[in-house]
């Protein structure tokens, strides 16, 4: 169990700064194609980095935990494809076959994904509060900074969504480091 949890606190680490650097960068830049590139790779990082901070949480976040986990896992998987496909994809077209895609039932698609992905995200951060095992303020951070991001997605940039790629980042490295020097769950008394 220690190793998933390391390996799922680097993942961790390398999701947020996949997030904070290209958020930092487009506030002066605007979307690019690397930073989207960075954003669209940096989602693979996520499933492993959400298991582990759930497993460090497991014992003290109980049943509404485990289903807080399971929805936002769901959830993660189906907006991951939706910020690769925003990030590496659409972000290579033209605008009008972005619009035209968009039009159809693609749309429906990347909204349900994305409505999955808040949920889960809002239950999370429920249960990472709730569980009192990580400190508070990536606890809450994780809660808003990912679902204000999940809301922001279809949106033009601006310094606020940087802002919010940037908060998110700090809040994922901070749990991902919190996750890492903690004692492992499994050898924890109940």
């Amino acid at each position: 169990m220690q190793w998933m949890l390391r390996f799922g606190a680097v993942c961790g680490v390398v999701l947020g700064l996949s997030l904070g650097v290209p958020g930092a960068i487009e506030a002066f830049t605007g979307e690019t194609a690397i930073t989207s590139f960075i954003v669209g790779l940096g989602m693979a990082f996520a499933a492993p980095a959400l298991t582990a901070i759930y497993l460090r949480q497991s014992k003290a976040a109980g049943r509404f935990g485990a289903v807080a986990y399971a929805v936002n896992l769901i959830g993660l998987g189906l907006f991951a494809g939706v910020g690769f496909s925003l990030n590496l994809v659409l972000f290579f077209l033209d605008e009008a076959v972005v619009k035209e895609l968009l039009a159809g039932p693609t749309r429906f698609a990347i909204q349900g994904s994305a409505l999955v992905f808040v949920v889960g995200t809002v239950l999370f951060g429920i249960s990472l509060i709730r569980a009192k095992v990580f400190p508070r303020i990536p606890s809450w951070g994780y809660g808003i900074t990912l679902t204000m991001l999940a809301v922001l997605a279809p949106l033009p940039d601006t310094l606020f969504t940087s802002s919010m790629h940037i908060l998110a980042c700090a809040s994922l490295v901070w749990l991902a480091l919190s996750t890492w020097s903690g004692d492992d769950p499994a050898l924890a008394r109940p």
